[in-house]
């Protein structure tokens, strides 16, 4: 046998043991509200060859590659125990358990790391929470797409409407289109029916009324047998606390907004700040995609290093607020042609970090280009330390962030010597820190961080509702303050 016939040989093994590994992950999925992870990845209606990939993947964080051979064990292990709720990192027990020394045996170590969600201590699970989009534009269909996809069991978040003006003819069955097919993001993950006599998209079973309405007073979302709902405002029209609360109808209890808020609005980054919403927070902002892949990234190198002062400069794709061509638009520049132009234009990001992250006291400016390319932006982190330090020391402990902190969800890490912005498209992490551009001498510190600006920060809008509606189900293993 060749050394090839080898390589082969060890391929159609592992592949047979990530598809056994398929109905134990569904199973646990469906009936017990767990989701399995690797390295933050989640394992949930993934094919053979992705659960393949997503194990190969930890190689570009954690430096040694990570075998389902390796994992499949503890994913077994999973199966014997009364698991409430949660979110299993078998990347994390795998890595763990060769860091220790105990001599447990396997199913002993899992039984310990996840005993947090097992027995007495699991939580309930609990009544699918009503969600309404209010509005179905690039970030509503995709939020619709991931609220889809999350239903799982049953329980969690459950997409019950969408809020449109209508467009005319057939506007049903070309909003079902836009879902069903993306020119970015490739087709939806299932099947797509319309029921237009009854005004319902039907998607994976989910069945999805679509309200059409100029105005959030028409509305009373208990007609629609909707209750103590989280809207989802995707249209950017309101953003003020005023214009918001018109949301609040009868059937709404909390809306969201997918754009930077104003005013006394608070602007929430999940793994930031999403602690300090209070229960009676009726109304608040996901903030931007750019201040959502900038201030993870900062929070990290503040805790690390300090922070004096930093410039951010974003590389940002067009967006639908641009013209196609060159025409009339409010906004000086934005007028140019975007498929046929780089346009200098402002950035809020900047100054919105002192929101999020109020304890970080250094003055951030920012500004931005916009380029032609329809997704995945760049920004450069430009960063005055507190300290004298390496590349080494700043790459370790950002590689370490990304695997085992609680930002992990929010920052990922890549080495590929030829990444570009394609790469990233459908990243479900707020920002991607590229190891090979990063710059650091003395107390001065470039970071590149990739994001993609439609879905990474569709996931972190995601997130921010699980919060608030109370179906974040914890991780295990724990990760690392």
């Amino acid at each position: 046998m060749t050394v090839n016939d080898d390589s082969f040989t060890n391929w159609m093994h592992r592949e047979e043991i990530a598809e056994s590994m398929i109905p134990i992950i569904g199973k646990l999925h469906r009936e017990q509200d767990v989701t399995v992870l690797v390295h933050s990845r989640s394992l949930v209606n993934k094919s053979v060859v992705s659960i393949l990939k997503t194990h190969r993947f930890a190689r570009q964080i954690a430096g040694e590659e990570l075998s389902v051979t390796e994992t499949m064990p503890f994913l077994r292990a999973l199966t014997t125990l009364d698991l409430g709720p949660s979110q299993i990192d078998i990347g994390m027990l795998a890595a763990t358990y060769r860091a220790d020394g105990r001599g447990l045996s396997v199913e002993e170590f899992t039984a310990e790391a996840v005993a947090g969600a097992t027995g007495e201590n699991k939580i309930e699970r609990r009544d699918a929470r009503d969600v309404v989009l209010y509005g179905f534009g690039r970030i509503g269909r995709l939020v619709a797409r991931l609220l889809i996809e999350k239903a799982g069991s049953g329980n969690g978040l459950r997409l019950r409407a969408i809020v449109v003006r209508r467009g005319g003819e057939q506007d049903i069955v070309k909003r079902a289109s836009l879902l069903r097919r993306d020119s970015i993001h490739g087709q939806f993950q299932g099947t797509i029916t319309v029921d237009e006599a009854n005004s319902t998209i039907i998607a994976n079973g989910n069945e999805i009324k679509v309200i059409y309405a100029g105005d959030p007073s028409e509305l009373d979302y208990t007609d629609h047998g909707i209750k103590d709902a989280i809207l989802i405002d995707n249209t950017g029209r309101w953003r003020d606390r005023e214009g918001l609360s018109q949301h609040l109808r009868p059937g709404i209890d909390k809306v969201v907004l997918t754009a930077p808020g104003k005013g006394d609005v608070p602007n929430i980054v999940h793994g930031v700040n999403h602690d300090t919403i209070k229960p009676d927070d009726r109304v608040l902002s996901c903030a931007s995609c750019t201040t959502n892949a900038i201030v993870p990234p900062l929070k990290a190198m503040y805790d690390e290093f300090g922070v004096l002062r930093g410039h951010v400069e974003t590389v940002h794709s067009f967006t639908n607020d641009q013209n196609l061509l060159d025409n009339y638009h409010k906004a000086d520049r934005r007028g140019r042609s975007a498929p046929l132009n780089m346009v200098i234009t402002e950035t809020g990001a900047a100054s919105a970090v002192a929101k999020a992250l109020p304890e970080l006291k250094a003055p951030i400016t920012g500004s931005s280009i916009r380029v032609p390319v329809p997704d995945v932006s760049i920004a450069i982190l430009s960063l005055r330390l507190g300290r004298e330090t390496t590349r080494e020391e700043v790459l370790d402990h950002l590689r370490k962030v990304s695997l085992t902190s609680p930002l992990k969800r929010q920052i990922d890490f890549i080495s590929a010597p030829d990444a570009v912005s394609s790469d990233f498209i459908g990243s479900r992490h707020a920002s991607i820190v590229d190891a090979g551009a990063t710059k650091v001498d003395g107390d001065s510190a470039i970071l590149y961080l990739w994001y993609d600006n439609e879905f990474g920060y569709s996931c972190q809008v995601i997130r921010v509702v699980q919060h608030v509606s109370g179906v974040e189900y914890p991780t295990y293993p724990a990760p690392v303050a």
